[in-house]
């Protein structure tokens, strides 16, 4: 779980509810900023590609030698670049920590960043603007080395860099200067990657390997809409397999909890006409650092009818390696999709399907599906189904229009029409202050990747908060504050029930949630239509019932000798809030079953 989130969970009540009542929220950074301290050691972009070996950038000083505590003057230029890394390190030792400390000329360009425990011994950019020039002060440290080389590392785009540039060397003054020639780069060697010549099955699922599926006991060989994951024990290592209807990417990881951070990730990423694997680590919610596919082997993919398949072989321990978790021990199972773009990956659009429980890789042989939405999210979507589609809009046609059926038969000593109204109304405010809570406490803070939903949610729920504070201080039937009081009580209502319906409309298509696209949108129009229908038809039976009679006051209804035509008129009222009720049941367990099914 993310720290912010721990924290907030750990926090004290009060503490909690200024929370919730501010609405704050916790900014999540990228690497587009410069802030790349996980590149302080290697110098390597946490990017799936290998570096370019032709240089076309250049480093310069505007002088050599140095004395403790000058400033030497170092400029990058070349080709238009986005990001960049510059050091200095030891001549003599070039995979040392940074030495020295950097100023900055033009804050606007470039940031200083703490390198090897040193503070601002490294310099990166601001932002992703393409630049041809970087201009920065490196001041000497006291008791450094005698010779000093800079290096930089150039970004021209995610997939185009150059790491470990060589620079000139400076020297001390007391000890004379050397020309050193720069070592040749060197690339890794990749493993070698093939084509997959058949497609993946589900055969073996739950007795000889580990399934993860989506839907749950879909088969990649049939169903083209099938998400599939497994892993197979080869002796001392695993086989992977995933595949999954992706225009972009297909991922997995393995975590200790079911938040994202703080994973062992594999991603599968289609580039242009070919396919990169590759492992990576999750430290937040953010950018995973890719690394080179140097751990896996075997690895293989295709592309077809619009699915990406991929497979790779992994040692089940990988010793010295902490961001490779052993796949014998036990872990949930994300499996995540979304779009790429040269290579990088965006951010995925929908929530990531996510194991109920824990698995060993290496031991269960199992055949599990798991959820695109967790479970506290899901029983807020419930209740607030169950609130603004049942319970609230039977309550209001109860009160609206079924005063005269049942004008003296009392309930705990109140009229039965009331206490129906009251006790409808009341669900409706627990079940909001319920479900209102949470996504919090599933979160731990306000969510700014929800769009307007959750601002709507709030304003529902001071709404449905405000409706009983006003009914508790309504004044006699006869008072001459009474109509104010009605008015207001009808409009917050209305208000607040049109504004829970919009706050629906959007809640359904958040992340965490996500209902079947466009079922869900259609199915919603249909309940507010189903309702309207049903308010007209009443309204317009009304006009009709009570033609001529006059004005019928709220609390005064003519209860001596009705009309067989009025007694008739209650039955047909009776039959369609039972029919109605019947409506309202079928809507809301079609949206449940959805829920569901996520």
């Amino acid at each position: 779980m993310p720290a912010q989130c721990a924290r907030c969970m750990a926090a004290e009540t009060p503490l909690l509810l200024l929370c919730l009542l501010a609405c704050t929220y916790s900014p999540v950074t990228s690497y587009p900023d410069g802030k790349v301290t996980v590149a302080c050691k290697d110098m390597r972009p946490q990017h799936s590609h290998s570096p370019q070996t032709e240089i076309i950038h250049n480093i310069t000083v505007d002088k050599t030698v140095f004395n403790p505590g000058d400033q030497i003057k170092v400029t990058l230029s070349g080709s238009h670049f986005d990001g960049f890394l510059i050091q200095a390190r030891n001549a003599n030792n070039l995979d040392s920590d940074a030495v020295g400390s950097f100023s900055l000329i033009d804050d606007r360009v470039s940031r200083l960043l703490t390198c090897g425990g040193v503070q601002d011994s490294a310099v990166s950019q601001t932002n992703k603007r393409r630049k041809d020039q970087v201009e920065i002060y490196w001041i000497a440290p006291s008791g450094g080395p005698q010779h000093v080389q800079f290096l930089a590392t150039v970004v021209e785009k995610y997939k185009i860099y150059w790491v470990k540039i060589p620079g000139p060397i400076v020297s001390q003054s007391s000890v004379p200067a050397i020309s050193m020639q720069p070592d040749p780069v060197v690339l890794p060697t990749l493993p070698a990657m093939s084509l997959l010549t058949k497609g993946f099955s589900a055969s073996g699922c739950g007795s000889k390997k580990l399934c993860v599926r989506n839907p749950t006991s879909c088969d990649p060989q049939k169903d083209l809409e099938c998400f599939f994951l497994s892993f197979t024990r080869e002796g001392d290592s695993i086989l992977v397999e995933m595949s999954g209807p992706v225009k972009g990417y297909l991922a997995f990881a393995l975590s200790h909890d079911q938040w994202m951070g703080d994973d062992d990730v594999y991603l599968c990423v289609i580039d242009g006409q070919t396919v990169e694997i590759n492992p990576g680590y999750n430290r937040g919610r953010t950018h995973p650092d890719i690394a080179q596919p140097d751990d896996l082997r075997d690895l293989a993919w295709r592309m077809e009818d619009g699915i990406l398949q991929c497979s790779f072989h992994r040692n089940i321990r990988i010793p010295d390696t902490p961001e490779r978790f052993p796949l014998d021990g036990s872990y949930y199972i994300f499996l995540a999709d979304g779009d790429a773009e040269d290579g990088e990956i965006h951010r995925h659009q929908r929530q990531p399907l996510i194991t109920s429980k824990m698995y060993n890789l290496a031991e269960s042989a199992e055949d599990v599906g798991g959820s695109r939405s967790p479970l506290l999210i899901k029983f807020h979507g419930a209740m607030m189904f169950i609130a603004w589609m049942t319970t609230v809009s039977i309550g209001v046609l109860v009160a609206r229009f079924f005063k005269p059926v049942w004008p003296t038969s009392t309930l705990c000593g109140e009229k039965v029409w009331f206490q129906l109204h009251r006790a409808f109304m009341v669900t409706t405010v627990l079940l909001t202050a319920i479900a209102f809570v949470l996504p919090f406490l599933y979160r731990g803070h306000w969510s700014s990747r929800a769009g307007y939903h959750p601002y709507l949610g709030c304003i529902v729920m001071a709404l449905a908060i405000l409706q009983p504070i006003l009914a508790v201080f309504r004044p006699p039937p006869h008072s001459r504050s009474r109509p104010l009081f009605n008015w207001m009580h009808w409009g917050t209502g209305t208000i607040a029930r049109t504004v829970a319906v919009v706050a629906i409309f959007l809640g359904m298509d958040v992340q965490a949630l996500d209902l079947p696209d466009p079922w869900d949108t259609y199915t919603m129009a249909g309940f507010v239509l189903w309702h309207v229908f049903i308010d007209i038809l009443l309204e317009v039976h009304d006009f009709c019932l009570f033609k001529g009679s006059g004005k019928v006051l709220e609390d005064q209804m003519e209860i001596l000798n009705p009309s067989i035509a009025k007694i008739e008129g209650y039955t047909f009222k009776k039959v369609v809030l039972t029919i109605y009720i019947c409506g309202n049941f079928a809507f809301l367990i079609t949206f449940l079953a959805a829920i569901n099914q996520l």
